[in-house]
């Protein structure tokens, strides 16, 4: 499974439209299912995470925080819009998402105009500058525009009057932005929750750690996801912390398992790994894609959501199956993914940020 094809018929998943809060559950009483490299296939609520890892294990958690990043906006002829601030750039500008509402709900302002201002509350303008990544074409029909934020008071201040948690079309009501944080976030910056560490809680933090299961921030920035093309992921901001770098390093000569928490956990700690397997502290910008070119050099396990089948997703995941399943010299099992994801249509798990999760070990 090397390549980035379709798991499954996303007419055929459900979709989660809530939080657990909301249904009734804690956030760590979702559904965990856990894919293993000898390709086996366990189903356990997440508070049995304990169950399945062991002590010298370590996890990569990203502790970036959501903001409010979608904002009320109009073009000048009075026609209304959603603004979705995806990533800060060098220089102080903005890499946004222009959004006008059909019938459908809202998708991408493809034919947005560079010059164009769009009015924001309390008299704030959005200037866009040029389709983003620039490619030579000022004219070029594109999703995500640099732009150039004139606000009446400090970005932070303003999202948090103005602002809402980005909310897509399966998610049925808005929800306050305490339902988008995760339990590692201290450093606000992520358009999108770095959804797979929703689940845990810090009863289940502790527990974990008094097993001897290590515990390890990154911090990566994510900008908004595209359901409806499918890119692979753009530039994103980035730390890796020298204690993080460390205490992977040290792991990994102590036999311990290194299991990443989401997608983005696998991004920034992989930028810094060297061929050797080595990891370095790091800081700034990264534009890796793993896949079948690039595949991972130190995570072992990774645990994430269950999402639409994007390539970008998909080639990851896939190559954190192969190195799991290649483990202890075991054949690579290619139908590991296509039946985890069979099984969890089955057992009627959700899917999305509010979802169920999945964990893939060694």
């Amino acid at each position: 499974m090397g390549h980035a094809g379709l798991l499954v018929d996303p007419g055929v998943v459900r979709h989660a439209t809530e939080p657990a809060e909301a249904r009734g559950l804690r956030r760590d009483s979702v559904k965990l299912m856990v894919s293993y490299g000898d390709g086996q296939i366990e189903h356990l609520r997440f508070s049995d995470l304990r169950r399945v890892l062991r002590r010298g294990d370590v996890l990569i958690v990203n502790a970036s925080g959501t903001l409010k990043a979608s904002l009320p906006a109009r073009r000048s002829f009075g026609t209304p819009l959603e603004l979705h601030l995806s990533t800060l750039l060098p220089g102080g500008l903005w890499a946004v998402e222009a959004r006008e509402w059909t019938s459908e709900g809202s998708k991408p302002l493809r034919l947005a105009l560079a010059g164009e201002v769009l009015e924001l509350p309390q008299g704030g303008r959005a200037t866009l500058l040029a389709p983003y990544p620039f490619s030579g074409d000022l004219f070029a029909a594109s999703r995500l525009w640099s732009a150039a934020l004139e606000l009446p008071a400090d970005i932070d201040a303003f999202l948090d009057v103005h602002g809402s948690p980005i909310r897509y079309g399966y998610v049925t009501r808005d929800w306050p932005i305490s339902y988008y944080q995760t339990v590692f976030a201290t450093e606000p910056g992520s358009a999108e929750m770095p959804s797979a560490a929703r689940p845990f809680t810090e009863t289940l933090v502790q527990a974990l750690r008094e097993a001897g299961v290590g515990i390890a921030p990154i911090v990566l920035h994510t900008g908004v996801s595209s359901l409806e093309d499918h890119e692979p992921p753009y530039e994103e901001r980035f730390h890796v912390p020298r204690e993080t770098a460390d205490a992977v390093n040290a792991t990994r000569r102590a036999g311990g398992r290194i299991i990443a928490v989401g997608t983005t956990s696998v991004r920034a700690i992989e930028t810094t790994t060297d061929e050797l397997g080595i990891t370095h502290p790091g800081d700034g910008w990264t534009d890796l894609v793993i896949g079948s070119q690039r595949p991972v050099r130190i995570i072992d396990g990774l645990l994430t959501g269950l999402h639409e089948p994007l390539a970008s997703h998909l080639s990851l995941i896939s190559a954190i199956a192969i190195r799991q399943t290649a483990e202890g010299g075991r054949q690579s099992d290619p139908d590991l993914l296509e039946r985890s994801y069979e099984e969890a249509i089955e057992r009627d798990y959700l899917w999305h940020e509010f979802g169920d999760s999945h964990l893939l070990l060694p």
